[in-house]
């Protein structure tokens, strides 16, 4: 009998239970279908840009002719520093994060100095970049809407070199020169917007050894004007650090707009 009574207890218990156990469980709802995947950055197409900076120039002369050949004789050598400003265009493509390209950038320059010579300390050598331009291939890796690249390739430069007289500033020899040579640079590039990127790059520009021959500006007496001054071997260093913006093509990239 006692153990009737328990199990009816028992049985009126657990039919409580669970009705109350059954109220407290929400419905169930189908969950949303996850969003698409949004599509990363592409770096791939045509983008033309423009830059701005400075460069450091350092030239060394030496000469190998003065009133008739002589025995080479170092002039000395100087910095030329100053501003540099231009534009680019090029094409990349990407390629599992990996990104080629290939660029042709010109600038405009004033990179301007100065020493007094060795060879005859009366004289001043002077120099200056007026443009340059570069001409190269690239390699980088991109994270997403950040790339990291080198470049290497031809560089050429548009060169002013000028004899003056020391204590008075006076012309007396020039000459103007078109001087090819090499380059390699590195570079990173963020993209911020849709088809917009900026960046950080510097290059050094290999002008190497080259000789250059002066004409007279009659200032001095017995060298008529026009007429062979000198002849001097220069060597030519040239580094450059622009900042850079871009402006990609939508030819074959994409922009998530969110990083």
């Amino acid at each position: 009998m006692k153990k009737f009574l328990l199990a009816t207890v028992g049985l009126l218990a657990l039919g409580i239970a669970v009705p109350a156990s059954a109220a407290d469980i929400a419905p169930y709802t189908k969950a949303p279908p996850p969003p698409p995947p949004l599509p990363v950055y592409d770096w791939t197409g045509f983008y033309i840009g423009g830059n701005g900076g400075g460069g450091f120039d350092h030239n060394c002369w030496t000469v190998t002719n003065f009133l008739g050949p002589r025995a080479p004789f170092s002039e000395g050598c100087h910095d030329a520093t100053g501003g540099v400003a231009g534009g680019q265009i090029g094409y990349r493509w990407e390629t599992a994060g990996w990104v080629w390209g290939l660029e042709a950038q010109g600038d405009w320059a004033d990179l301007t100095g100065s020493n007094v010579s060795s060879f005859i300390p009366a004289w001043t050598n002077n120099s200056k970049v007026e443009a340059f331009g570069l001409f190269t291939g690239q390699i980088g890796y991109a994270w997403n809407n950040v790339l990291w690249y080198v470049k290497g390739g031809g560089a050429v430069t548009e060169d002013k070199f000028r004899g003056t007289v020391t204590t008075t500033g006076a012309l007396f020899d020039a000459a103007n020169q078109t001087r090819w040579g090499g380059t390699v640079g590195t570079g990173v590039e963020v993209g911020f917007a849709p088809n917009w990127s900026v960046a950080f790059e510097y290059d050094h520009l290999f002008m190497s050894n080259q000789g250059v021959g002066t004409t007279s500006a009659g200032v001095l007496a017995g060298i008529p004007v026009g007429s062979p001054f000198r002849t001097d071997t220069i060597r030519q260093d040239i580094d450059i650090v622009t900042a850079r913006i871009n402006y990609r093509f939508n030819w074959g990239g994409q922009y998530t707009g969110r990083y």
